[in-house]
Protein backbone atom coordinates (compact mmCIF):
# COMPACT_ATOMS: atom_id res chain seq x y z
CA UNK A 1 0.00 0.00 0.00
CA UNK A 2 1.29 3.15 -0.88
CA UNK A 3 1.66 6.11 1.81
CA UNK A 4 0.62 9.43 0.82
CA UNK A 5 3.27 12.39 1.81
CA UNK A 6 3.80 16.12 1.90
CA UNK A 7 7.31 17.05 0.44
CA UNK A 8 8.05 18.49 4.35
CA UNK A 9 6.54 15.55 5.86
CA UNK A 10 8.80 12.79 3.64
CA UNK A 11 11.38 15.40 4.36
CA UNK A 12 11.51 15.08 7.96
CA UNK A 13 11.10 11.22 8.19
CA UNK A 14 14.02 11.45 6.13
CA UNK A 15 15.51 13.59 8.66
CA UNK A 16 14.48 11.52 12.03
CA UNK A 17 15.75 8.56 9.91
CA UNK A 18 19.22 10.41 9.57
CA UNK A 19 19.16 11.26 13.13
CA UNK A 20 18.23 7.62 14.26
CA UNK A 21 21.27 6.08 12.12
CA UNK A 22 24.02 8.76 12.73
CA UNK A 23 23.36 10.12 16.40
CA UNK A 24 21.20 7.89 18.31
CA UNK A 25 22.17 4.02 16.89
CA UNK A 26 25.67 4.80 17.72
CA UNK A 27 25.03 6.20 21.45
CA UNK A 28 23.39 3.67 22.16
CA UNK A 29 25.89 1.17 21.01
CA UNK A 30 28.31 3.21 23.75
CA UNK A 31 25.84 2.65 26.23
CA UNK A 32 25.40 -0.69 25.82
CA UNK A 33 29.33 -1.25 25.78
CA UNK A 34 29.26 0.94 29.12
CA UNK A 35 26.62 -1.13 30.93
CA UNK A 36 28.71 -4.83 29.33
CA UNK A 37 31.28 -3.40 31.44
CA UNK A 38 29.91 -3.35 34.67
CA UNK A 39 29.47 -7.43 34.71
CA UNK A 40 26.85 -9.53 35.39
CA UNK A 41 24.22 -8.63 32.55
CA UNK A 42 21.37 -10.62 34.28
CA UNK A 43 20.87 -7.49 36.83
CA UNK A 44 22.11 -5.11 34.86
CA UNK A 45 19.74 -2.30 34.71
CA UNK A 46 21.51 0.19 32.46
CA UNK A 47 21.97 -2.95 30.10
CA UNK A 48 19.10 -3.74 30.13
CA UNK A 49 17.36 -0.17 29.54
CA UNK A 50 20.10 0.43 26.50
CA UNK A 51 19.14 -2.94 24.84
CA UNK A 52 15.14 -1.84 25.22
CA UNK A 53 16.33 1.36 23.81
CA UNK A 54 18.07 -0.49 21.19
CA UNK A 55 15.47 -2.20 19.96
CA UNK A 56 13.01 1.11 19.76
CA UNK A 57 15.68 2.72 17.41
CA UNK A 58 15.92 -0.48 15.55
CA UNK A 59 12.15 -1.23 14.72
CA UNK A 60 11.57 2.97 14.37
CA UNK A 61 14.79 2.93 11.46
CA UNK A 62 12.71 -0.14 9.55
CA UNK A 63 8.96 1.72 10.52
CA UNK A 64 10.58 4.64 8.56
CA UNK A 65 12.62 2.96 6.14
CA UNK A 66 9.03 0.77 5.04
CA UNK A 67 7.36 3.89 4.79
CA UNK A 68 9.54 5.60 2.88
CA UNK A 69 10.24 3.12 0.18
CA UNK A 70 6.19 3.03 0.15
CA UNK A 71 5.64 6.78 0.04
CA UNK A 72 4.01 8.68 -2.92
CA UNK A 73 4.83 12.63 -2.41
CA UNK A 74 2.63 15.23 -3.52
CA UNK A 75 3.70 18.86 -3.41
CA UNK A 76 1.23 20.66 -2.15
CA UNK A 77 2.08 24.08 -4.01
CA UNK A 78 1.46 21.84 -7.27
CA UNK A 79 -2.09 21.44 -6.54
CA UNK A 80 -4.66 23.57 -7.79
CA UNK A 81 -7.62 22.79 -6.85
CA UNK A 82 -11.13 24.80 -5.73
CA UNK A 83 -11.76 21.68 -3.34
CA UNK A 84 -10.43 20.63 0.21
CA UNK A 85 -7.74 17.64 -1.30
CA UNK A 86 -4.61 16.32 0.34
CA UNK A 87 -2.42 18.85 1.66
CA UNK A 88 -4.78 21.65 1.66
CA UNK A 89 -4.65 23.80 4.46
CA UNK A 90 -8.25 25.10 5.67
CA UNK A 91 -9.81 27.45 7.56
CA UNK A 92 -12.99 26.44 9.94
CA UNK A 93 -15.19 28.37 11.72
CA UNK A 94 -17.80 26.69 14.40
CA UNK A 95 -21.43 27.45 15.01
CA UNK A 96 -20.42 29.90 17.52
CA UNK A 97 -17.69 32.09 15.49
CA UNK A 98 -14.66 29.76 16.71
CA UNK A 99 -11.89 28.98 13.96
CA UNK A 100 -9.18 26.82 13.72
CA UNK A 101 -6.66 25.97 10.92
CA UNK A 102 -5.95 22.29 9.64
CA UNK A 103 -3.65 21.48 7.11
CA UNK A 104 -4.65 17.67 5.67
CA UNK A 105 -1.61 15.07 5.35
CA UNK A 106 -0.16 11.57 5.65
CA UNK A 107 -0.86 9.80 8.39
CA UNK A 108 2.85 9.42 9.70
CA UNK A 109 3.13 12.91 9.39
CA UNK A 110 0.03 14.09 11.12
CA UNK A 111 0.15 15.65 14.47
CA UNK A 112 -2.57 17.24 16.22
CA UNK A 113 -0.82 19.56 18.12
CA UNK A 114 0.77 21.54 15.02
CA UNK A 115 -2.97 21.00 13.33
CA UNK A 116 -1.91 18.44 10.81
CA UNK A 117 -4.34 16.34 10.20
CA UNK A 118 -4.54 12.57 9.02
CA UNK A 119 -6.27 12.05 5.66
CA UNK A 120 -7.89 9.22 7.36
CA UNK A 121 -8.82 10.66 9.92
CA UNK A 122 -12.79 11.60 10.66
CA UNK A 123 -12.71 15.96 9.89
CA UNK A 124 -10.18 15.13 7.16
CA UNK A 125 -12.48 12.62 5.18
CA UNK A 126 -15.70 14.91 6.19
CA UNK A 127 -13.57 17.94 4.24
CA UNK A 128 -12.46 16.49 1.52
CA UNK A 129 -14.21 17.41 -1.66
CA UNK A 130 -15.41 20.47 -0.10
CA UNK A 131 -14.78 23.70 -0.94
CA UNK A 132 -15.08 27.60 0.59
CA UNK A 133 -18.44 27.66 1.90
CA UNK A 134 -19.39 24.10 2.56
CA UNK A 135 -20.55 22.60 6.06
CA UNK A 136 -19.30 19.73 7.66
CA UNK A 137 -20.25 17.53 10.54
CA UNK A 138 -17.39 15.53 12.30
CA UNK A 139 -18.27 12.31 14.21
CA UNK A 140 -16.04 12.92 16.79
CA UNK A 141 -17.02 13.72 20.13
CA UNK A 142 -15.08 17.28 19.80
CA UNK A 143 -16.84 19.84 17.25
CA UNK A 144 -14.99 19.56 13.90
CA UNK A 145 -12.66 22.65 14.68
CA UNK A 146 -11.57 20.76 17.73
CA UNK A 147 -12.81 23.96 19.65
CA UNK A 148 -15.51 22.64 21.98
CA UNK A 149 -17.70 19.78 22.85
CA UNK A 150 -21.15 18.75 21.70
CA UNK A 151 -21.17 20.55 18.46
CA UNK A 152 -20.34 18.51 15.43
CA UNK A 153 -20.75 20.87 12.81
CA UNK A 154 -18.59 24.02 11.27
CA UNK A 155 -18.11 25.65 7.85
CA UNK A 156 -14.76 25.79 5.32
CA UNK A 157 -14.12 29.27 5.85
CA UNK A 158 -10.85 29.77 3.67
CA UNK A 159 -8.24 27.70 2.25
CA UNK A 160 -4.88 28.84 3.13
CA UNK A 161 -1.71 29.12 1.09
CA UNK A 162 0.60 28.99 3.84
CA UNK A 163 0.20 25.60 5.57
CA UNK A 164 0.94 27.09 8.63
CA UNK A 165 -2.38 28.83 8.11
CA UNK A 166 -1.45 32.43 8.62
CA UNK A 167 -2.94 34.06 5.07
CA UNK A 168 -6.00 32.65 2.85
CA UNK A 169 -4.81 33.12 -0.43
CA UNK A 170 -7.61 35.52 -2.14
CA UNK A 171 -5.56 35.22 -6.07
CA UNK A 172 -8.13 33.22 -7.43
CA UNK A 173 -10.94 35.41 -6.05
CA UNK A 174 -13.99 33.59 -4.16
CA UNK A 175 -12.90 30.18 -4.98
CA UNK A 176 -9.74 30.22 -3.45
CA UNK A 177 -7.04 28.51 -4.98
CA UNK A 178 -4.22 26.68 -2.92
Amino acid sequence: DRILLTVEGKAALEDELRTLKNVDRPHVIEAIAEARSHGDLSENADYAAAKEKQAFIEGRIQDIGDKLARAEVIDVKSVKSDKVVFGATVKLENEDGENVIYQIVGEPEANIEKRKISLISPIAKALLGKEVGDEIQSATGLDATGLGRGVSQCRVVARCADPRGSEPDRSAGPGIRF
